[in-house]
């Protein structure tokens, strides 16, 4: 079973029409809620997008240089459901995942795939380096299903060198000992660092593993105390 397969799968069981991630962007205006049925269908998209065309698979490694994203949960989602591994480090990483402001530091990879985050689907276009490939563009024209070609095992790596059973129990523990629970909405503005600890998993993994809704807001400002009663949030985490 995959990261993706025991955090993710139990949520879209349970109520695959509720909002999972609500994300804001202060410094665009940007909000989108995305339901768990959506937000699955962008995971097997991404996940098509990655096998199919960049060759994702059990023991891969990608380098995920995305800010703290809904296109970035998609992405790591996408990454454990093909069995690969997300790491922090470009150099020698088969694939990287990167921004416009990231793609330099994704040259070290082996392939790179450029993610503009833009709320409308505009692609890098001529921003993106010869041979890169534009998820914008890309991704709308994948599967809205994903079959995985081969079983992985738990021992398999899936995040900065921790196997699959420890990510999973790992985002388990931490749900526990914030004490979340499925009925919560929790609000956050932490980064997701690729790595086994923090934000990423305090913020994300640890969310999903509840079984709770997610509102995250990159670049925070205003009156989050207000938007925490308009979104009707029962936790805030902090940075």
């Amino acid at each position: 079973m995959t990261v993706t397969d025991a955090l993710l799968n139990p949520v879209l069981a349970a109520d695959a029409a509720r909002p999972l991630i609500t994300f804001y962007d202060d410094a665009t205006g940007e909000r989108i809620e995305l339901s768990g049925a959506t937000f699955g269908n962008w995971v097997a998209k991404t996940a098509n997008l990655l096998r199919d065309e960049c060759d994702v698979e059990p023991g891969t490694t990608v380098a995920v240089l995305l800010p703290a994203h809904w296109q970035a949960a998609a992405a790591l989602c996408a990454i454990w459901w093909c069995g690969a591994e997300a790491v922090a480090d470009p150099a020698g990483a088969d694939v990287a995942l990167a921004t416009e402001d990231t793609l330099d530091a994704a040259a070290g990879a082996g392939l790179v795939v450029g993610f503009s985050l833009d709320a409308f689907g505009r692609g890098l276009g001529d921003g993106l380096p010869s041979g890169a490939v534009d998820y914008a563009t890309e991704v709308r024209l994948q599967g809205d299903h994903f079959d995985p070609l081969t079983p992985v095992p738990d021992d398999a790596p899936a995040l900065a060198g921790v196997d699959v059973a420890g990510v999973v129990a790992g985002a388990r523990r931490r749900a526990a000992e914030l004490g979340l629970g499925p009925d919560d909405r929790v609000l956050s503005t932490a980064a997701w660092p690729v790595t086994s600890t923090g934000g990423l998993v305090d913020g994300f993994l640890a969310v999903l593993a509840a079984g709770a809704s997610l509102v995250h807001v990159r670049h925070p400002a205003g009156d989050q105390e207000r938007r925490a009663g308009t979104e009707k949030v029962t936790r805030v985490l902090d940075a």
